[in-house]
């Protein structure tokens, strides 16, 4: 589904991961990452959606929050409330777990899902700009790191 979601987002190109680094970031010994799947008929193991999801932090509410990377419903399930139902799951962690914000983004161009958003009392950030460095760039922008203390990770505890 997640190239499914590519193709449906027009990056296709850039979708590169193997089946076995999901496999790896969810299930591993430190998952990076968390998921929630919907199906339209459990018997039948069809699915229709997905979300996947991590854990950020504020420095200014001084708690975690929670970072929707991808949420897909299949076309043909599209409109029977299944995205609601992903995103009021997260929204559920994110109350019980006490964290702070549960943030995402998503293209301008992807009316229906802004609608969605719209609908559940999201609210876009528009003064914000998203940046990024990949590629020749981040390889470049390494470069010039000089090493900093961190703090040691026996120092760190489990996330909350």
């Amino acid at each position: 589904m997640v190239r499914e979601l590519a193709e449906y987002e027009r990056l296709a190109d850039q979708a590169v991961a193997t089946p076995a680094q999901f496999h790896a970031a969810l299930f591993g010994a430190s998952p990076a990452v968390y998921a929630f799947v919907v199906d339209d008929d459990p018997d039948a193991g069809t699915l229709a959606g997905f979300a996947i999801y991590f854990l950020n932090f504020s420095t200014w509410l001084g708690v975690h929050g929670l970072y929707l990377e991808d949420l897909y419903v299949r076309p043909q399930f599209r409109g029977r409330g299944f995205g609601k139902r992903l995103l009021a799951t997260m929204a559920r962690v994110c109350v019980d777990e006490g964290y702070g914000r549960f943030e995402w983004w998503v293209l301008d161009w992807n009316v229906d899902a802004l609608a969605v958003y719209e609908s559940i009392g999201a609210v876009p950030m528009d003064e914000w700009t998203v940046q990024r460095v990949t590629g020749q760039a981040l390889i470049d922008l390494a470069a010039q790191a000089d090493p900093l203390p961190a703090v040691p990770p026996a120092q760190h505890g489990p996330p909350t």
